[in-house]
């Protein structure tokens, strides 16, 4: 069933490209990530590095992302390193078994991109594409907004 709400739809979309990417895995044999860590796998394989990165990427706290990376170092798929531009701050690379699975999760949403284009056409995925990829500004403040209105 279709549902008016925009945030329906975001959900499910991200959904169905979360099962697709478990399903591949799963059709290579790999480890299947959890939704956390697949979301933490993208960031990386997009080349954000930095722990706090990947959780403004997200919109999480830096603690739940620790959380994820930690389970994905003790699945061996990441490990941390001194940040060669800030000894303060540590990165994230991949280890010889997370870089395999990285070139297979890019592989999956590649190949889901081009199913979703069959299904939904070349022109909407691309329209997708350019409202997701368009600066939405800051964050919606209500709270500000209606202090700003009702002072006192």
């Amino acid at each position: 069933m279709r549902s008016p709400y925009l945030i329906v739809s975001l959900l499910q979309g991200f959904y169905w490209f979360d099962s697709g990417l478990q399903s591949y895995l799963r059709a290579r044999n790999l480890p299947t990530l959890t939704h956390s860590q697949s979301m933490v796998m993208i960031n990386l394989t997009t080349g954000t590095t930095r722990p706090a990165d990947v959780a403004r990427n997200l919109g999480i706290s830096r603690q739940a992302v620790h959380v994820t990376l930690l389970q994905m170092q003790k699945l061996g798929m990441v490990e941390f390193r001194a940040d060669p531009t800030d000894k303060r701050s540590k990165i994230v690379v991949l280890t010889e078994m997370g870089e395999p699975m990285r070139r297979h999760a890019q592989a999956a949403v590649t190949a889901m991109t081009e199913r979703l284009a069959e299904r939904i056409g070349k022109t909407q995925v691309a329209n997708l594409l350019a409202a997701f990829s368009t600066d939405w500004g800051d964050e919606v403040d209500f709270e500000s907004e209606s202090a700003n209105r009702n002072p006192g």
